[in-house]
């Protein structure tokens, strides 16, 4: 029964992650450069590595609640699959190196984007 609700839980805010990331896309942005993924991208390895920060912190943290925000939210919000495609729609378009420099730069910023958030926790709890 345990497993239905988690289940529930992620799934309810898989929901919201995934209008979030519908919502950052109808910004209007016009560039060939894949913009909205990557910050959605990035802002989601922030709020899961801050996330994970406040659990180490508070190790009595409803594990639920870790579970909705990482696997739910973080998980429907951000998006690895879209970032793969426009990858390639980038090589299918003679944008090797804009392709190449949007790998790089995702990949960097977005562990780059975990430590922020682990740090950022840790000066919010600390603070408490």
């Amino acid at each position: 029964m345990q497993i239905l609700k988690d289940c529930l839980f992620v799934g309810l805010d898989g929901f919201t992650g995934a209008i979030l990331r519908y919502l950052v896309t109808l910004i209007p942005l016009k560039a060939q450069f894949p913009f909205a993924t990557l910050f959605v991208n990035i802002s989601g390895a922030v709020i899961i590595g801050f996330v994970v920060g406040a659990a180490g912190i508070f190790p009595n943290i409803n594990s639920q609640l870790i579970l909705f925000l990482k696997t739910g939210l973080c998980g429907g919000y951000t998006t690895f699959s879209t970032m793969s495609l426009e990858v390639v729609t980038l090589f299918r378009n003679s944008h090797s190196v804009l392709s190449v420099v949007y790998i790089i730069t995702t990949v960097v910023f977005c562990i780059l984007g975990v430590i922020f958030g682990e740090f950022i926790s840790s000066l919010v709890f600390k603070k408490l």
